[in-house]
């Protein structure tokens, strides 16, 4: 069978998709807004409301945001596919991948699934300290600029505004592909065509709108899930349950034995390569993660108290997903291979086909035919736009207030924030797309950005956690260490590569221990040299000068000195309403930023999240991995079985615990819409103020 990528889907399924879909949930979110801006105290005119959701996000929403922002199409595609070709390990063993410019060949560079949830566990403790001793900020950035200064500023934007480039480009240059290689859809036209509905819903609702369209893309992801396990291990005639699940898998340990697992056995953990690359993800995660404003925006609009829980609950929702996906498609592709309804029947999948990522479409489609195909292609999609509107909205933000506000225009209103805003979502939704295809163009690949990204933004970790962390750091300490691990992590990458190979090209440059050793060095190094550099002069930081960032009160008094000459509207961008929505957001804040409840949180944070760090990458896998098991036919069930008990968990988490938190808004928003009707015809007949009273204003808010 020829290696060349036959679409599943017709070309129009890829427009329609990409094009339908995108514009639908922009239409949702206009209504959405309308909704919000009109019914409740939150207007997406006000720029606290914008930027920050009011800092009034409850754990269940923003958890379902962390896992929406860290499921990239990859996560679902690279899971199955390490799950075709290792077997169980899959889930555990997660691959990502890179795309060539005109084939779209993916060659496939392990990454631990379990390591990328300790990044999310340990931000948890950055999310607590962020609200303790930053409560009141915009971006980190923000803090990095009160704390050291302008050039220790100008330096962090740069490694913040490169990890958002890379990961927001990598969004793209998978999506695509992966759209392109199901329904033939031109790959340049579908870069341009996937960030447009996004940037749309993002301009139209801001980071509330993120977190709505991150619930309903992250529900629409784990219902398709379910419905593939519930097909493949409950009612599908060709698998059926997890014991014939078990004897297929048998079958193809048999006729396809796996180079480098025990016996060559699907059934084991035991899988030399995955080592290697776990390290590799552990540290470009951390990157991803610690510099990329989109995880910090998510601590920013939580509350103090519910800031832990909702990474915690966050980090164990997302592995539900990789854990899931892969146990169910990664697995039924190698258990019908030799199936008539297989696509590639009777041949094997090729290298290429592998390689390319075929292994989840290829399985689902033996499963359920087009609709199987339908349904991952719009998984993914949701999957690379829900990523994506946190990137647009983390961007703009840095761009607002840490370019804009701090160097450009620091006495700026509240309307010209919100028109920057605006511009820079539509401009950075350009820019993404357009390094998309400059990768694309110029063969830098997928993979290739992933593995070498953590070399280039490592260093730049730990000073960024230690700004918020840590009272001694001082701005030398976090300009050396930043800047001296990207130059340690670049020369043991173009070093190992080198000798490893003999010459230095983009194949080499890729290849797994060039890449293990820039990012260790670039990680470890900004570490040594951040330590070492305080160390010798340590400084004593005042937290007071952080939590006096835009500090409600400031803010308050300079409102109020404005408001004799400003015109006040029925707008929540007016002095008015602004003050109005800082005391709400100071109301609230007050119930639980008392210093010793924080610190309290702070320990438990700490505790928890080393502790299922700990299990997660030690305690599950290892000795499975050092005892060379291979899973009985009782044990591969049971593993089937926490499959779904975890995926059930991440969806109620995710799925109906926000629904839950807000029970009562919803049953007051009818009376919400009866009283504003009323009050309108009350005006409109004489006997009501007028619309633009401060009076009213304050009584909506309270309302």
């Amino acid at each position: 069978m020829s290696s060349a990528l036959v679409p599943v889907l017709p070309e129009g399924a890829g427009y329609g998709v990409v094009v339908g879909i995108g514009l639908f949930f922009a239409l949702l979110m206009a209504f959405v807004s309308y909704i919000q801006n009109r019914y409740t105290q939150y207007s997406t005119k006000g720029s606290e409301e914008f930027n920050t959701a009011s800092r009034s996000v409850k754990p269940g929403l923003i958890a379902s945001g962390v896992v929406s922002a860290w499921t990239w199409a990859a996560t679902l595609l690279q899971s199955s596919t390490v799950a075709y070709e290792y077997g169980i390990s899959g889930p555990f063993w997660v691959r990502e991948s890179y795309h060539s410019a005109d084939q779209m060949v993916i060659d496939l560079r392990s990454v631990n699934a379990a390591g990328a949830t300790v990044q999310i566990f340990m931000f948890s403790v950055l999310a607590c300290k962020v609200k303790q001793n930053a409560p009141y900020c915009h971006t980190f950035l923000e803090i990095v600029y009160h704390r050291y200064g302008t050039s220790t500023h100008l330096i962090f934007i740069f490694f913040a505004l490169m990890t958002n480039i890379l990961v927001a480009s990598q969004l793209l240059l998978g999506g695509s592909a992966v759209v392109t290689a199901l329904t033939g859809m031109n790959v340049y036209a579908a870069v341009f065509l996937i960030p447009l509905g996004v940037c749309i819903y993002v301009v139209l609702g801001g980071l509330r709108a993120t977190f709505l369209c991150d619930y309903t893309h992250t529900i629409i992801v784990m219902l398709i899930i379910l419905y593939f396990m519930f097909s493949a291990y409950s009612t599908n005639d060709m698998i059926g349950s997890p014991s014939r699940m078990y004897d297929l898998l048998q079958a193809a340990s048999g006729e396809r034995p796996v180079d480098g697992n025990i016996d060559g056995s699907y059934l084991t953990l035991k899988s030399n390569y995955g080592l290697i690359f776990g390290v590799i993800q552990l540290c470009s995660g951390m990157g991803t993660v610690f510099l990329d404003q989109g995880y910090w925006q998510r601590a920013i609009a939580s509350r103090p108290s519910s800031a832990v829980r909702a990474y915690i609950m966050g980090g164990f929702a997302w592995f539900a997903i990789p854990f899931g996906f892969a146990t169910t498609l990664g697995l039924a592709a190698v258990a019908l291979t030799s199936n008539p309804n297989f696509p590639t029947y009777p041949n094997n999948m090729t290298s290429s086909q592998i390689s390319s990522g075929l292994a989840a479409p290829f399985g689902a489609a033996a499963l359920a035919g087009k609709n199987g195909a339908i349904a991952l292609l719009l998984t993914l999609f949701m999957a690379v736009t829900s990523s994506s509107s946190s990137e647009l909205i983390a961007v703009s933000s840095i761009l607002t207030f840490d370019v804009y506000k701090t160097y450009i225009k620091p006495s700026a209103t509240p309307q010209q924030l919100i028109f920057v805003s605006h511009v820079m979502i539509c401009v950075f939704g350009v820019v993404m797309a357009c390094f998309a295809c400059l990768w694309n163009g110029i063969g830098i690949d997928l993979g290739w950005l992933f593995l070498v990204m953590g070399l280039l933004i490592g260093g730049a970790v730990f000073p960024a956690a230690f700004t918020v962390l840590w009272e001694g750091q001082t701005r030398l300490g976090a300009i050396s260490g930043a800047i001296g691990g990207l130059i340690a992590g670049l020369t043991a990458w173009l070093v190992v590569a080198k000798v490893y190979y003999g010459t230095i090209t983009v194949e080499t440059t890729g290849g797994s221990y060039p890449t293990l050793a820039g990012n260790m060095a670039g990680v470890l190094t900004g570490l040594i040299l951040t330590l070492t550099i305080s160390w010798l002069k340590p400084d004593h930081f005042d937290w007071e000068k952080t939590r006096a960032i835009n500090a409600p009160e400031s803010r308050l008094r300079q409102t109020g000195a404005e408001e004799d000459s400003v015109n006040v509207h029925n707008d929540d961008s007016s002095p008015q309403a602004i003050r109005d929505e800082e005391k709400d957001m100071l109301d609230d804040m007050a119930i639980t930023d008392d210093p010793k409840t924080l610190q309290k949180t702070f320990i438990i944070a700490v505790t928890v999240s080393g502790i299922l760090s700990f299990i997660m990458d030690f305690i599950i896998p290892i000795p499975m991995f050092l005892s060379h098991y291979i899973f009985s036919r009782h044990f591969f069930t049971a593993w089937v079985v926490i499959s779904f008990i975890w995926v059930f968990g991440a969806f109620f988490l995710c799925g109906i615990l926000p629904i839950v938190e807000t029970r009562s808004f919803w049953r007051k928003l009818p009376k919400l819409i009866f009283q504003k009707g009323k009050r309108e015809a009350d005006i409109v007949y004489g006997q009501g103020s007028d619309d633009g009273s401060p009076e009213l204003v304050a009584q909506s808010s309270k309302t």
